[in-house]
């Protein structure tokens, strides 16, 4: 893919639902796919899968289809999620602890590594794997680090603030479950649902 060619947003985020039935198929012991069986599964049309695909080069061969492991290879480059990315959760309620003690993020290219609240009676508490650092440290700490996504899972009233620390500390792409939008600079993707999904679509963008 030249580098100076633009990808429409919208289908970068159909890529990690080609990647994720890809997948499954993969555990399926299934070897080669097709459009139309991919169309079938996602609820994408085929000359769709085809066009979004081929602005990423020639995936495929006319009577044979995609080699599954191959394109799963490709697609997971393009995501970058051909590595692992670290992330920062804040907010120790219920969902940044669920967040913490999720296992499902690993095999997916990301991983939690740090939790922050600012309650005191939270902080130097463990979920999970993690001791609860002080919010306060937060922008030092994601420098430090050199984390580039976080999770917002604190209330509405706090989520512009904690953005505004994340960004200062280096963050460049942002998933937010407080109920409400966040202002932050053009250079810093953010998304509101689902997960996994959003987050393959963010690291599309990052270095």
């Amino acid at each position: 893919m030249p580098s100076n060619q633009f990808i429409p947003d919208i289908v970068i985020g159909r890529l990690p639902q080609y990647l994720r039935t890809l997948q499954r198929m993969e555990s399926e012991n299934r070897i080669i796919t097709s459009s139309q069986e991919l169309a079938e599964r996602i609820g994408i049309s085929a000359a769709q899968i085809r066009k979004d695909l081929s602005l990423f080069g020639e995936f495929g061969k006319q009577g044979t289809g995609y080699d599954i492991h191959f394109l799963i290879e490709k697609l997971r480059s393009i995501l970058k999620v051909d590595r692992i990315w670290d992330i920062v959760v804040v907010g120790a309620g219920d969902i940044g602890s669920a967040l913490a003690r999720y296992q499902g993020f690993t095999n997916r290219g990301f991983r939690v590594a740090m939790l922050f609240d600012k309650d005191p009676a939270k902080i130097g508490t463990k979920i999970g794997n993690f001791v609860v650092q002080d919010s306060r440290y937060l922008s030092d700490a994601v420098q430090r680090a050199n984390i580039k996504i976080g999770m917002i899972a604190v209330p509405s009233s706090e989520a512009q603030n904690v953005a505004d620390q994340l960004v200062r500390g280096g963050v460049r792409a942002i998933l937010n479950y407080a109920p409400i939008s966040i202002n932050v600079p053009p250079v810093v993707h953010v998304q509101y649902i689902d997960p996994v999904i959003h987050l393959q679509r963010m690291t599309y963008y990052l270095d």
